[in-house]
């Protein structure tokens, strides 16, 4: 416990075990002639943030602690115009899950925020003194208060050919422990099943076309290099790799967009729409994240998350999911409903999996050689247990499930709930663990008594045992018989046991080779020299059957490990259902009606996209978290035929533009993850990528003032945004004075409209523009509606009505909510005096913000 809480204090903890007996010290100072007093003591594992495998908090909270690599600046990768290079190696260990990946980036290097605001690395693993300052700004900038770690370059963080000849040795090592140890050649083809020959040794598939790809694969492998040294100071390096998922990390490098199978969210609008992190407190409560998440299962939890950071983009992929979450729904919620309640029971099997996994073979804090005075092998055996039932539950609730399939259509469906499909078929491997021990007995006492036929070296052990206890009864027949007294029998006295206890009557009958042990009043107890020959063996045979049954349970997780890819599909699977019945069941807590949005192709580039929505709710803000009134929905059309790709959003300060903004937004993310929308009707052309800009923000560590950081994120979306983007700009061009700001603003709203053509939504208080934008039909002129009243002395009151209303409005009522903020009386009367002076001097559409 105090271990766990030092790692989350960004502490590097180092563990050190005792590594031998006193009576290996007395060995080793008569045999070495040692001097020393005290047992050896060792370092045995090295546990921070990002190390961390068990413990308690971990436990309680599903999200992944990530440990990320970083490098720049290999060469330039092919047909992309990238201003630099990143490789990149995320780490998990607690699942044993390795994410490689190498992407070009912007001057912004909008990628690389996009992965930090998603992952929020807790611990960074970077080449000292090699990352570029702008580099060096963003992992500041974009993460939450990391462990750091420099690694001397080559010498430490590795380049790529180092790295594939370390991991090449590493990977040959556990290939031969899995050969000659615990596991038996079934599980060494169980670790090739990944794994490709390519003429200079095993290599996984995503390294193996790392390495194929030559320069556009080398700064991720340098990372992957960078991520191994680290690991290996950490003793954890060989543990990971033994049963490492790789993946390529997905949507890396932001070229070829629509070629790709998702849309890009980058940092601006994970941080601005709320996504995982409310920008009250940086949790959870409020965001989208926590209204869609009725996960049950940890490892559902962070499927969901991975959906909701990489929203799909193809029609038919969103379309799939979409009927995978409708078969949820209806008659089948019932079966659904069945199937959470009974998950809700299960460890986080993911991370249960990876530490059992890793026990299989022995090192680190389990290394043989460590002494540990608490029953450690108890706490072994409790987890492998746990995982067994977990497995069973979880295939036994799958199974269950499986009965919506007479009446859905879904081919997603269909296919995680299909036996030797989607879901492994594994009821034979449960049933073996089953009928090899006891496993309510075992939980209880700590130790594993396999049953008969499980273990042929237990068995073996047993029937000598069973042999010399046989030879010790046929050996008591014969001495009653030749004693002539049936009477005769063993008995045990303190530590003797076989004890022959003759009546006294017999005495003189007693052979001559008999020895006497002990006696009492009527009885004599003797040991025969076979019975001392016998015993002998006994003790043998019995140490050698304690001796099998201390490594019974290394030999059952050995052979529970060599079916570990059909656990990991059996997880992989339950995790997706439990995230598809999540997103089946979100729609119940919005407020008002819910529809399935319609998916429209994008056919033709002549096509106009589209975004159409009636009855349009908030899919986060309720009435009873805004307090008072209900919240008003919309009806919005963007782009399409004939309609405006546009939306240029007046209205007064406090009227709800920016609201409108974030729900639009929102609605989209939604219907590209395949979850319904809170509105009517929903019609949406696939967005390939959100772009968010909104709200006063400075970075004055990284030496960027508001506008500077305003202007920036506005530069990013004018050179990435294309037709099928998604822009939503709110009061571009506030941060400097009214002619520069307003000048920008229209610069850029044309260059949208005109150039890109995409669709998107631009709130302002330049009412300028609004006359400017009158007579084009690209751009629909609306505002937030509002009623005005006359007020105390001059100030006007406003009632806002949160409507979205056609035409544009001429004033923002700034007044008003200086009325609402306090502002002493005096200086409202000035100011509203101040402000009609204005207008009466430049006139309505040229009035001040």
């Amino acid at each position: 416990m105090n271990l766990e809480k030092l790692a989350r204090k960004g502490y590097r903890v180092l563990v050190v075990e005792q590594t031998e007996t006193p009576e290996q010290l007395e060995l080793r100072r008569k045999e070495k002639g040692s001097k020393d007093k005290v047992v050896k003591r060792e370092i045995c594992a090295v546990v921070t943030k990002g190390t961390l495998t068990e413990g308690e908090m971990l436990s309680v909270n599903p999200d992944a602690s990530y440990l990320m690599a970083v490098t720049e600046g290999c060469q330039r990768l092919a047909n992309q115009n990238a201003n630099r290079i990143f490789g990149v190696c995320v780490v998990d260990v607690t699942t044993s899950r390795i994410i490689l990946g190498q992407f070009g980036d912007d001057a912004e290097c909008s990628a690389l925020c996009c992965l930090l605001s998603e992952l929020r690395p807790v611990e960074i693993v970077k080449p000292a003194k090699q990352l570029s300052p702008e580099t060096e700004r963003v992992l500041l900038r974009h993460t939450r208060n990391p462990l750091v770690n420099d690694l001397v370059p080559f010498l430490e963080f590795w380049d790529a050919e180092k790295t594939v000849h370390e991991f090449k040795s590493s990977y040959s090592r556990i290939v031969e422990q899995s050969v000659s140890g615990s596991l038996n050649e079934t599980n060494l083809d169980g670790l090739q099943s990944q794994v490709e020959e390519n003429g200079m040794g095993w290599l996984p598939d995503v390294l193996s076309d790392l390495v194929k790809a030559g320069e556009n694969g080398s700064c991720a492998l340098s990372a992957l290099g960078g991520t191994i040294f680290y690991l290996k100071q950490a003793f954890l390096d060989e543990t990971l790799l033994r049963f490492a998922k790789f993946e390529l990390l997905p949507c890396s490098g932001f070229a070829n967009i629509v070629s790709k199978p998702y849309m890009v969210l980058d940092a601006a609008a994970l941080e601005n729409l709320e996504i995982f992190e409310n920008s009250r407190n940086g949790e959870s409560s409020g965001t989208l994240y926590a209204q869609l998440n009725h996960c049950v299962t940890s490892v559902g939890k962070r499927l969901l998350k991975t959906w909701l950071a990489r929203p799909l983009y193809h029609p038919e992929s969103i379309r799939e999911r979409q009927d995978a979450v409708g078969g949820l729904r209806g008659v089948n919620l019932a079966f659904a409903l069945e199937f959470r309640k009974a998950l809700s029971r299960l460890p986080d099997m993911e991370r249960l999996l990876a530490r059992v996994f890793a026990s299989s073979e022995a090192n680190g804090r389990n290394a043989k050689k460590v002494v540990l005075y608490e029953d450690a092998a108890k706490k072994q055996l409790q987890e492998f247990i746990s995982v067994l039932r977990g497995c069973e539950l979880m295939a036994q609730s799958c199974s269950s499930l499986s009965v919506i399939l007479e009446n859905v259509e879904s081919r997603v469906l269909h296919h995680l709930l299909t036996p030797g499909v989607g879901l492994p078929n594994i009821d034979s491997v449960i049933n073996h663990f089953k009928d090899a021990f006891d496993w309510v007995e075992a939980n209880n006492s700590g130790r594993v008594i396999p049953h008969e036929g499980v273990d042929l070296e237990y068995d073996s052990a047993c029937k000598k045992v069973k042999g010399v206890e046989s030879s010790l009864t046929k050996h008591l027949k014969k001495q009653q018989k030749l004693l002539g007294d049936a009477s005769i029998t063993y008995v045990t006295i303190g530590k003797e046991t076989y004890l022959l206890e003759v009546p006294e009557s017999l005495r003189e009958r007693i052979p001559c080779d008999y020895e006497l042990r002990s006696s009492k009043k009527g009885f004599f107890r003797y040991w025969t020299p076979s019975i001392k020959k016998l015993l002998g063996e006994l003790s043998q045979a019995e140490s050698e059957k304690e001796s099998m049954l201390k490594s019974i349970l290394q030999r059952l997780i050995g052979r529970f490990c060599e079916h570990h890819n059909k656990w990991r599909q059996l997880v992989s699977a339950t995790a997706e259902l439990d995230a598809l019945i999540s997103l089946a069941i979100a729609s119940e807590y919005y407020e008002g009606p819910t529809s399935r949005p319609i998916i429209l192709d994008s056919s033709s580039p002549d096509e106009v996209p589209c975004f159409s929505a009636k009855s349009l709710g908030h899919p986060v803000l309720r009435s009873d978290s805004l307090g008072k009134g209900t919240f008003v929905p919309n009806e919005i059309m963007i782009g399409g035929s004939g309609h405006a790709s546009f939306i240029l959003l007046t209205g007064p300060n406090m009227g709800g533009k920016s609201t409108l903004l974030r729900q639009v937004c929102l609605a989209v993310i939604l219907a590209q993850v395949g979850a319904d929308v809170p509105a009517d009707s929903f019609e949406l052309s696939p967005v390939d990528r959100i772009f968010v800009r909104m709200g006063a923000k400075d970075h004055i560590m990284a030496g960027q003032s508001t506008f500077l950081t305003e202007l920036s994120e506005t530069a990013l979306m004018l050179s990435s945004a294309t037709r099928n983007s998604l822009v939503a700009l709110d009061e571009l061009g506030r941060g400097t004075s009214t002619s520069d700001g307003q000048a920008i603003a229209e610069s850029v709203l044309q260059h949208f409209v005109h150039k890109v053509q995409c669709r998107g939504m631009f709130s302002t208080h330049y009412h300028r523009l609004a006359v400017d934008y009158q007579k084009d039909p690209k751009v629909l002129l609306c505002h937030m509606g509002c009623r005005v009243g006359n007020g105390v002395g001059d100030v006007e009151e406003v009632t806002f009505l949160y409507r979205l209303t056609p035409g544009a409005c001429p004033k923002s009522y700034g007044v008003n909510v200086a009325r609402l903020a306090g502002l002493p009386e005096s200086v409202l009367q000035r100011a509203a005096a101040k402000s009609r002076e204005f207008e009466t001097t430049y006139g309505l559409a040229e009035g001040v913000k």
